[in-house]
């Protein structure tokens, strides 16, 4: 059994997206109509209106506090909507109701188009949310109990994720160490018979009075006040998190390049949003770029 400090130096394994992200619909907000832009049937670089759906923690957050007035300077209204489910957002990008969105991981985004033959796209690279386990009835990992339950996300992106994590930790080995979409049944080795309750990625914090841990997204973590920073183990910042599980602004395949844009994945890949992030997320958002 390893020891575990709060933060996890070395490499962890590929562990949403939000976006996590690829949550089951938790009965999410669908838009209320699209922007002018999709009104008229037009591009996002033939408007000055750009029409973004967004997640509300941390994504609309950042996009009304920081990109909007930045934005504004240049002559671009930003309009956010927000969802609470991660389905409903890429229809929405996909019929152009919206311009963009920006919710969710790449990793969940590629298997988006897999299950749905969309061709969405990612725009940028923008944050990401290390997955950490967090307290429960138990707060030691060096000394977890036999049969000790932990939560896990059920989706299939970020449930690999967190059970990638859980093996990086020495806690389980999975039969393909590199599997990004492991279930309990692709466990190999569980030397703590440790029994894995597999729950809605928006229900993880809720379940902390019950469980012994739960690996909890970075979003709902956020929402819930739970910070990586009170956390028992995080995915470290030099992992392949920030490759496969990048958050990202994701468009309709063509309007990567539109002004409108370019412009907001500009703003959101700056040395002044690395400063914002820092004073107002610290180690819950971390840039990707």
């Amino acid at each position: 059994m390893k020891n575990f400090n709060t933060s996890i130096s070395r490499r962890s394994l590929i562990a949403s997206a939000f976006a996590g992200l690829g949550v089951v619909a938790l009965g999410g907000l669908t838009a209320c109509g699209g922007s002018s832009t999709a009104a008229e049937g037009s591009t996002a670089a033939d408007s000055t209106t750009l029409t973004v759906a967004a997640s509300p923690t941390p994504h609309a957050e950042i996009l009304n506090d920081f990109a909007a007035p930045l934005l504004a300077k240049e002559g671009i209204e930003l309009k956010v909507k927000e969802y609470t489910d991660y389905i409903q957002p890429n229809k929405d990008t996909t019929s152009g109701a919206v311009d963009a969105n920006y919710f969710q991981h790449i990793t969940y985004l590629e298997n988006y188009n897999a299950e749905n033959g969309t061709d969405l796209v990612s725009a940028g690279l923008i944050h990401y949310e290390p997955f950490a386990v967090y307290a429960g009835t138990s707060s030691d990992l060096d000394a977890i109990a036999e049969g000790a339950t932990i939560a896990v996300p059920n989706d299939p992106t970020n449930e690999g994720r967190a059970l990638l994590l859980l093996q990086d930790l020495g806690l389980i080995t999975l039969k393909d160490p590199e599997n990004l979409e492991a279930t309990p049944k692709d466990i190999k080795d569980n030397p703590h018979n440790i029994k894995f309750q597999e729950l809605e990625a928006a229900a993880l914090p809720r379940a902390l009075s019950s469980v012994d841990f739960a690996v909890i997204n970075g979003n709902y973590a956020i929402e819930a006040g739970y910070h990586v920073a009170d956390a028992l183990a995080h995915e470290s910042s030099d992992s392949l998190a920030v490759e496969k599980y990048a958050n990202i602004v994701c468009v309709a395949k063509g309007n990567e390049d539109s002004k409108a844009v370019k412009a907001l994945v500009k703003t959101l890949t700056s040395d002044d949003f690395k400063a914002y992030l820092e004073e107002n997320y610290g180690e819950d958002v971390l840039p990707a770029f």
